[in-house]
């Protein structure tokens, strides 16, 4: 397995083509908002090689027959879900923002799920294709990137009624490989990621194959454009020579891109679905159910557990930790984030091998989208009880720099002091800034697929016909 150095070193030899406000990044390695990808990045690394988080942090593959990133692994069993859980939950504790690992993760299950699939009813080789990339990438212990999210364009219309390049498609096959074009949003740290694994988004039908297309793609490759986000926590970042002050000052927020296709071409040895419309529904909705349970679910509760902690905190800094009032919204927050726990530890524990004869498993379909569902609803209330401790300084705060204001610095002192000195009050506020008024809300409503799309998944698993069959019994009533 790679160390954080060597991973750094991995990237100097990368040259992707990157845009940020506008201008060219020189080096994703130097710039202070593309920096923070990398730093996350190479903690996940650091992370893999540490004792203390071994157990959580690494796995053992089948298929190479060594200790390998779990970022890289392929579920085994439900215990190895349950490990993808606490990974997703440790990663946001410690990062306090993505680890940029995970749908790249989730994405390789996916495909070693449906490829088999495909492979057994259709007769291609896309698993053997797969499995082949799959030991290259694990002995290498490449970061990759997951990505499903097209540009969509008018979502009245299917994509042969608009311009065609809304979607990832194919507009070219040859006997060396596929050119592909189009472009892909959302795409959370792939600008520091080795790989990115390309999945289809959407369930496409008959007359769309070309559209129906999987497969992996190295960062950098010709015709690859990279066009990243631009917040105000951004600008507040690359504008500024002291992080110092910021809320999350090595790591950040969630950092994402637009990824542009301009004709790539990719060898048939890395095409792991070309044209079978068939199985476009299987490959976006195994990937989301593991993605609810660890991005939509597991992950946010370590987000929720810095909440709760920074909750607190401000509570002891503003004296008012004993206040009745204030401990009942505390034990809300807990409560909303154990329950999200829950629903996370059910979608792994009720996992099942899919399909069967594949060694994959797969979260159980009913209970990760569940999780993702109960996480956008409660990931606002853990702000909103948040934002209500912390009070109204949380966007009304001057900067920090102010502390070193000869003008203003005794006025901060002693009117932003209360139980601490002004300092630990303005730093803890902006950290609870980061959350409760930053970019977290949207990002985690969205984030794994909006709401209406795990309504839809929890419609089509429910059994109603068996719950209908339980209340006519009782009620008496015989068809």
């Amino acid at each position: 397995m790679k160390t954080a150095q060597e991973y750094l070193e991995s990237l100097k030899q990368l040259k992707p083509k990157v845009y940020l406000n506008g201008e060219k990044v020189d080096s994703i390695l130097k710039n202070p908002v593309t920096k923070t990808v990398v730093d996350a990045m190479a903690k996940i690394y650091e992370m893999a090689q540490d004792p203390k988080y071994e157990n959580i942090m690494t796995a053992y593959s089948p298929y190479i027959n060594e200790k390998i990133n779990r970022c890289l692994h392929i579920f085994q069993s439900v215990q190895d879900l349950e490990k993808r859980v606490e990974m997703a939950i440790l990663t946001s504790q410690v990062l306090g923002t993505c680890n940029y690992r995970c749908p790249g993760c989730d994405a390789l299950n996916a495909l070693a799920s449906v490829t088999y699939e495909m492979d057994k009813k259709l007769g291609t080789n896309y698993n053997k294709r797969f499995v082949e990339y799959l030991k290259w990438v694990q002995k290498n212990d490449l970061a990759c990137s997951g990505s499903l999210t097209d540009a969509k364009g008018d979502r009245s219309k299917r994509p042969k009624e608009q311009d065609p390049d809304m979607y990832i498609h194919v507009v070219e096959k040859g006997d060396d490989g596929i050119v592909v074009r189009g472009a892909r949003v959302h795409q959370s740290g792939s600008i520091a990621a080795h790989e990115h694994i390309i999945l289809p988004g959407i369930t496409f039908r008959k007359g769309e194959e070309e559209y129906a297309v999987a497969f992996a793609v190295p960062n950098g490759t010709k015709g690859l454009t990279y066009i990243c986000q631009y917040t105000p926590e951004d600008a507040e970042r690359l504008h500024t020579e002291d992080t110092y002050h910021l809320g999350n000052p090595i790591y950040g927020v969630r950092e994402t891109c637009m990824m542009i296709f301009d004709d790539v071409f990719i060898p048939w040895e890395r095409v792991f679905m070309c044209g079978e419309v068939e199985f476009t529904r299987h490959m976006w909705s195994r990937f989301a159910r593991i993605h609810r349970m660890s991005c939509g679910g597991a992950c946010k509760v370590g987000f929720g557990d810095l909440m709760i902690g920074a909750a607190q905190t401000m509570a002891e800094y503003l004296g008012v930790a004993e206040a009745y009032h204030i401990r009942e919204k505390i034990i809300e927050m807990v409560k909303i984030n154990e329950t999200l726990h829950a629903c996370a530890l059910a979608a792994a524990l009720k996992g099942t091998e899919e399909p069967e004869g594949s060694g994959v498993y797969l979260p159980d379909r009913m209970y990760s989208n569940i999780a993702k569902l109960n996480c956008a609803d409660g990931f606002w209330k853990l702000m909103a009880l948040l934002g209500d401790i912390v009070g109204g300084l949380a966007v009304t705060m001057p900067s920090e720099k102010e502390l070193k204001n000869p003008d203003t610095s005794e006025y901060i002192k002693k009117y932003l002091k209360a139980a601490v000195p002004a300092e630990k009050r303005m730093r803890m506020t902006k950290f609870i800034q980061n959350w409760s008024a930053g970019l977290h809300g949207v990002g985690t409503w969205h984030g794994a697929g909006s709401t209406q799309t795990q309504r839809l998944e929890i419609y089509r698993t429910v059994d109603l016909e068996e719950k209908k069959e339980l209340a006519k019994k009782l009620a008496g009533i015989k068809d």
